[in-house]
């Protein structure tokens, strides 16, 4: 028997149980039942089939007898059309680790929060899309979510602030709560979330200074910078390139909100980030030399605030960035010609009248130009070395990588 294959069919049905839903709720019922026959091949296969039902047209509610599955580790019915609310009869799914509901038309988030806080095995949950122009519960009584890794209740839109329950969520990893109405600022608890590696709460209207307490999050720092291994058994949205949650970017995402203040130099400390998006705020003042410390950042968006003062010359150091942007703010001074500075574009710095340099064909004055220094010839051998083991070393773990990434895909 072979998988079955029916994510983005694009087939209608007037209610969710009929008629290929239905079809995969039989075989699910005979597959929970003790006198089922099936190979285990087969049950695997036929689990998948209701492990990725989204992108489909299902309408109605979820049915009551999608409960008695017990053995689903997976349900996936994101980017349909059904609505209601959620039973608690999904937790008699004992097993169930992966719930994706996104981008349907379910109400009463207060109600969903509670009956799925209570499962001890759902390790990640993204109900975003839903819940249209409600309000984030904010009750201290929420309890559990025990073991859970992943949460995202992004694009709904939803009012209020951030809720002080999740400072409970001692397992997560990863947040979303982008694209809502939260305001408020950023609580003090944020680094209480001691494995916290993915926030992204961009495009809200949060509020206040960048607290330092967000540069104190113990997963991005030098020191917690190994590769973090967390395997879900389907890809997890909404980055679907992202097998596992070993392929997040360890990322701050604060772009588009009304924060103001300057951007703290204590942000040099979070030395295992790979993307910093700060983008479409208030900001003002000028960019800390400490951002020079984040090498192994690729992202790095400040577009859109008031900035001031020079490009620190240190960013030259930050070799693996690909993504650059500090347009629209009023910086001024030399653009720097080091590092990866020659491979931006100049949409990178547009919106900065006061920027000069070959990459904006704006001559400096003399007094600002970058100076250039002499390099000796042992310092040329040097670099030229560091090149070359670099160079080798880069080249061992790309192959690692991809041995890696194809044992993953095929044989898990």
């Amino acid at each position: 028997m072979q998988p079955l294959q029916y994510s983005y069919n694009n087939r209608k049905s007037e209610m969710l149980h009929i008629p290929l839903l239905g079809v995969s709720l039989v075989l699910l019922l005979f597959l929970a039942s003790p006198a089922s026959s099936c190979k285990e091949e087969e049950k695997t296969s036929l689990f998948e089939f209701l492990n990725d039902c989204r992108s489909n047209k299902f309408t109605g509610t979820i049915p009551e007898s999608l409960y008695s599955c017990s053995n689903l580790i997976a349900l996936r019915l994101s980017f349909n059309n059904l609505h209601g609310q959620f039973s608690s009869g999904i937790n008699n799914l004992k097993s169930l680790r992966f719930l994706a509901l996104a981008h349907n038309s379910f109400t009463n988030i207060r109600n969903t929060l509670q009956i799925l806080s209570k499962s001890r095995t759902l390790t990640l949950v993204l109900i975003g899309g839903n819940f249209k122009h409600e309000t984030m519960p904010d009750d201290d009584e929420f309890h559990g979510f025990e073991n859970l890794m992943g949460l995202g209740i992004n694009k709904c839109p939803l009012y209020g602030k951030l809720p002080n329950w999740l400072a409970k969520l001692k397992n997560l990893r990863a947040l979303l709560l982008d694209d809502n109405k939260l305001s408020g600022p950023i609580p003090a608890w944020i680094n209480s979330l001691n494995l916290l590696f993915y926030l992204d709460i961009s495009n809200n209207n949060l509020t206040g200074d960048i607290p330092t307490a967000l540069m104190e999050m113990p997963t991005l720092e030098a020191a917690h910078s190994a590769p973090i291994i967390l395997k879900f058994p389907v890809y997890l949205a909404p980055f679907l390139q992202y097998r596992t949650t070993s392929g997040f970017p360890k990322m701050l995402n604060l772009g588009n909100n009304k924060f103001n203040g300057i951007i703290p130099p204590e942000i040099g400390q979070l030395q295992a980030l790979l993307t910093l998006n700060l983008s479409f705020n208030n900001l003002h003042g000028e960019i800390p030399q400490s951002v020079g410390n984040l090498t192994n950042l690729q992202v790095l968006d400040l577009s859109y605030n008031n900035l001031t003062g020079e490009i620190p010359s240190v960013l030259e150091r930050l070799h693996f960035l690909s993504k650059f942007n500090i347009s629209s703010n009023d910086l001024e001074g030399p653009v720097p010609t080091g590092g990866q500075f020659s491979t931006f574009p100049d949409s990178s710095f547009f919106g900065n009248p006061k920027l000069c340099g070959a990459t904006l064909m704006r001559h400096c004055n003399s007094a600002d130009a970058v100076p250039v220094t002499d390099v000796s010839t042992e310092e040329y051998a040097d670099k030229v070395i560091f090149a070359v083991a670099f160079g080798m070393f880069f080249g061992v773990g790309v192959l690692y990588d991809q041995m890696f990434l194809f044992r993953y895909i095929y044989f898990g």
